[in-house]
């Protein structure tokens, strides 16, 4: 069983935030896949289906960001998964916009998202770090990552989620460099 968490805030005024990017793939991998409807289970949305012959959950915490940790504990705690087998997508500030990125363990470099997961069920899951760049002075991080996907950046926004999505077995059998190599071809592709 793996597990599949999106990072972001709930709401409808955070929907298209470059913080939100983390709920925007497994919205994508839901639709593509036909996950069962989301529910509501441990502070968030939860959906499953089995791919490839694994039992995949995706989830959404709905604590906020600062508080995620709180919501995956809960689902953690639950389904017993152990830390190898949940992946987390996330915005990176420090990764150029469209660039993608797999860390295994390590700490949380200033992520409020990261830093609640790891207070809660420690440091050692999978993080796929989605790029949305940085805004180059850190007094303007708050506003940037609250701040909504240009029109000129959905295109490789929307292409990386669809690369995600059709390259997400890859990720789920731990074949990272593949994966991170398909879905950085697509984004390239116009």
């Amino acid at each position: 069983m793996h597990l599949l968490v999106g990072l972001g805030n709930p709401g409808p005024e955070y929907v298209l935030n470059r913080h939100n990017i983390g709920f925007m793939a497994v919205d994508c991998i839901h639709y593509d896949y036909g996950f069962s409807p989301w529910r509501s289970k441990f502070q968030g949305q939860l959906s499953e289906k089995n791919l490839g012959g694994d039992k995949v959950l995706l989830f959404k915490p709905f604590t906020f960001m600062n508080n995620s940790g709180q919501a995956i504990e809960a689902a953690v705690q639950f389904y017993k998964i152990p830390l190898t087998d949940i992946i987390v997508f996330h915005d990176e500030l420090d990764l150029a916009a469209g660039k993608i990125r797999i860390k295994h363990g390590g700490g949380h470099a200033g992520h409020n998202g990261l830093r609640s997961i790891n207070s809660h069920i420690g440091d050692g899951y999978t993080r796929v770090r989605l790029g949305i760049g940085h805004p180059g002075d850190k007094n303007k991080v708050v506003g940037h990552v609250l701040k909504n996907f240009s029109k000129s950046e959905l295109p490789w926004v929307e292409r990386m989620m669809a690369g995600i999505s059709d390259h997400i077995q890859l990720l789920l059998s731990g074949d990272d460099e593949r994966f991170m190599s398909k879905v950085a071809h697509d984004i390239q592709s116009s």
